[in-house]
């Protein structure tokens, strides 16, 4: 075994996680999952289902949408890596910024039409979901200006 020490392999792990991608036949599944998912949301709005089925299916959404994130494109060099991460970069910014905003947005729209309106924060769906569509459209429109 080889003599390393430990930030030499924390370093090693950490490239290895910052460079982690899936496959690309992964995208396809991606977008089944996601079109499924969001196909189930849009069909439970007419039909009477159980407590559980909403979170299913949100989570169910977020699982494709970090699929389609996280997988190859076909040619997978620096540049689409540099876009990917510009996107991530560009996502992660925004979100910060619509999640401190948004919240008193709406509480001054409620105020406007309901004086009861109470201040609250929005959830981890709302949240994720914004964040990989974002990521998901900054990455898709990069890619297209730049070819």
């Amino acid at each position: 075994m080889k003599n390393t020490s430990i930030c030499e392999r924390e370093r090693s792990y950490l490239e290895r996680m910052n460079k982690f991608q899936l496959a690309h036949k992964f995208k396809k599944f991606g977008y089944y999952i996601t079109f499924i998912a969001f196909g189930g949301m849009i069909a439970k709005k007419f039909f009477d289902e159980p407590d559980w089925v909403k979170p299913l299916l949100s989570g169910i959404l977020l699982v494709g949408m970090l699929l389609l994130s996280i997988s190859k494109d076909k040619i997978e060099d620096e540049f689409i890596e540099t876009l990917r991460a510009q996107s991530y970069r560009i996502a992660f910014i925004l979100v910060i910024l619509y999640t401190l905003v948004q919240p008193f947005i709406n509480y001054g729209v409620g105020l406007l039409f309901n004086e009861n309106e109470k201040l609250e924060s929005l959830d981890y769906f709302q949240v994720l979901f914004y964040m990989l569509l974002v990521q998901l459209m900054v990455f898709w429109n990069l890619k297209r200006m730049n070819k």
